[in-house]
């Protein structure tokens, strides 16, 4: 006998109810070991619901990183960005939108990893007084320790519930040294523990140059000279991957404007199309860097 879907989902609630119950209610006036055992208990129940195909952590619920880590996915991708002025046509997140479409190459191409969420917050300049992007309202910058602090607890956290491989990549310059610095530092605390940090600069550079190589002299798509804006196609077209009003290409097409160095971009599935070429092409490029890593630390 069919059970109906009313019924159905209401049988699935009970169940996970029972399992599950309030976390207020739950934990009120537990003991220190009760609270144990209620972790414990979580922590080996089954997911009642069909999983998330989702690559970011922050998507999917904690039974499904549970899961994902016990199968093999022991490679996490923390990914630093930033939030800084990028002229007239670019939001201001220009390196957190390029890096929400890289990583799922990335780690489809690795085949155990997840994503990480994107670190929006890095240094971009003094503050106050204002330097470098700060002059521009919109940015954000941290202090470097403040940075050093937070990519440190990340990756403490991605360590403390499972995963073996904890690989920085960032899209900013600005970012590089205290990548660098954190997956050094942590290298000398774990050491003999089986969890490694990878600073994968590579990325970045020749990352970028190699992706501007890849779309002139493999898609024949050459720049003309600069309109002087912090901005060319390989960043443009990338970020109408993730969202093309990311670039405002609506706007600029309504105000003739759709073009960037001397490309045109108003054809919109053109423009996307070449953006998924040069995602693809970067995404793979640092997934084989980041594999070639991992083997030479487990010889």
């Amino acid at each position: 006998m069919r059970i109906p879907n009313y019924l159905h989902t209401a049988i699935v609630c009970a169940v996970f109810l029972s399992v599950f119950p309030a976390c207020s209610k739950a934990q009120q006036g537990m003991t220190a070991d009760e609270r144990a055992e209620r972790t414990r208990r979580l922590m080996a129940a089954p997911n009642p619901l069909e999983p998330s195909d989702s690559v970011w952590i922050e998507e999917l619920t904690y039974m499904e990183v549970r899961d994902r880590i016990a199968d093999g996915a022991t490679t996490a991708i923390v990914s630093t960005g930033g939030i800084e002025e990028n002229g007239p046509y670019l939001a201001t997140g220009k390196h957190n939108y390029i890096l929400r479409a890289i990583c799922p190459v990335i780690v489809a191409e690795l085949g155990n990893a997840l994503c990480a969420p994107i670190v929006p917050f890095v240094p971009e300049g003094n503050i106050d007084p204002p330097s470098g992007a700060m002059h521009f309202p919109g940015s954000f910058s941290v202090r470097d320790e403040t940075y050093h602090a937070l990519l440190v607890d990340i990756a403490g956290s991605l360590k403390q519930h499972g995963f073996k491989n904890i690989v920085f990549i960032g899209d900013s310059g600005g970012n590089q040294r205290g990548m660098s610095a954190v997956a050094e530092e942590l290298n000398d605390k774990w050491n003999n523990s089986g969890v490694r940090a990878y600073y994968i600069g590579e990325f970045y550079t020749p990352g970028w140059e190699d992706t501007e190589k890849y779309t002139e002299e493999v898609l024949g798509v050459v720049e003309g000279d600069s309109d002087g804006h912090h901005d060319d196609i390989w960043v443009t077209a990338i970020m109408m991957v993730t969202d093309p009003e990311t670039v405002r290409y609506r706007q600029r097409m309504d105000a003739d404007m759709a073009s960037i160095n001397g490309l045109d971009i108003s054809s919109l599935e053109e423009t996307i199309d070449l953006g998924k070429k040069m995602v693809a092409f970067r995404g793979t490029r640092a997934a084989a860097v980041i594999r070639a890593a991992i083997a030479r630390e487990q010889m």
